[in-house]
């Protein structure tokens, strides 16, 4: 008996347009979750539903009686259907795609379970209270989603050729590295918000306690500097190697994302970190993340895969040996 989507894929075949607007929706989507989250915790509103599935013991859904507080908080759950309904369509036209590519479908199926584990996650952070390491692991999981939506939508524009390397072996080791610093850059913001006074509920609300919110966020501005370094030393392999336009253009990018960001964050500092500062500082590091995920996959080129070639008759027939019988 045939899966679902192997029925629709009989009957569907998108076009690559379509396979790319559908990979870019949950990519949209996963950003769109983790600013409106981010809304959630500097409204106050983390308790505004109390309990998880439910709203509160009595209701599934936000009532009257629970205010802003809890319309903030289930309208951030909802958003949760929404980003599902866009993971789902990308999983049904990756499906559906001819010839069929295993490698995205396989990406949009990530995409569905690390949304489910973050909802769990999200209602144990509710569960407990918005314990700040339960809260800084459900943002961490929220960025792994936009990880992998984000790659979902890159494989959908590329080929399945290759990969052919654009770059020498200097280059591709410094990626890592920024990489790997910028993971503990978003690590290390978790940790400053974990201390910092936006603890998302007006209640009394537990903070990390082995770290003051001053010395996280000076070794959260520490670690920037070091993606920003790292971010230059590419920038100057490349134009020293005579790279490749590409990854220039994309360390540029980051370049820039990153200064905004960096001008963001010492605003935020300087002026005891008022809401809205905080939410474009947010919704900044998303972008920091998906500009280096740019700069990583620009380093590579994946060609279309070309179809067996059939040589014309003519080709053949000069190719057949000499004495040969015609066919």
């Amino acid at each position: 008996m045939q899966s679902p989507l192997a029925l629709i894929a009989e009957r569907w075949t998108p076009t690559q347009a379509t396979v790319r607007r559908a990979t870019f929706s949950a990519l949209l989507m996963s950003i769109v979750i983790v600013v409106t989250g981010g809304a959630v915790r500097l409204t106050g509103s983390g308790l505004g539903c109390d309990t998880w599935p439910k709203c509160s013991d009595d209701s599934l859904l936000a009532t009257s009686e629970m205010g802003m507080h809890g319309a903030i908080e289930f309208g951030n759950r909802l958003l949760t259907y929404v980003l599902c309904a866009a993971v789902g369509w990308a999983i049904v036209a990756a499906r559906a795609t001819k010839p069929w590519r295993r490698e995205l479908t396989r990406l949009g199926w990530v995409q569905f379970w690390v949304v489910m584990g973050n909802a769990v996650l999200g209602g144990a952070a509710v569960l407990t209270e918005l314990n700040p390491y339960t809260v800084a692991a459900h943002f961490l999981l929220a960025t792994g989603l936009i990880t992998i939506t984000y790659l979902t939508w890159h494989r959908a524009r590329e080929g399945d050729g290759g990969p052919d390397m654009l770059v020498g072996v200097v280059v591709r080791r410094l990626t890592r590295a920024l990489v790997a610093v910028s993971v503990v850059l978003l690590a290390a913001g978790t940790v400053v918000t974990g201390t910092g006074p936006h603890a998302g509920d007006s209640s009394e609300v537990p903070r990390m306690g082995w770290i003051s919110w001053e010395h996280a966020a000076k070794v959260h501005s520490v670690t920037a500097w070091a993606v920003i370094a790292l971010t230059i030393a590419i920038w100057v392999t490349l134009k020293l190697v005579d790279g490749p336009p590409g990854p220039l253009s994309r360390t540029r990018d980051l370049f820039l994302v990153l200064m905004s960001q960096a001008v963001v964050g010492y605003a935020q500092y300087l002026t005891d970190v008022p809401e809205a500062l905080v939410m474009i500082h947010l919704f900044g590091s998303t972008l920091v993340w998906i500009a280096v995920l740019r700069v990583a996959v620009s380093l590579r080129h994946r060609p279309e895969t070309p179809p067996a070639e059939v040589p014309p008759p003519a080709v053949r027939a000069e190719a057949r040996p000499v004495g040969s019988a015609a066919p």
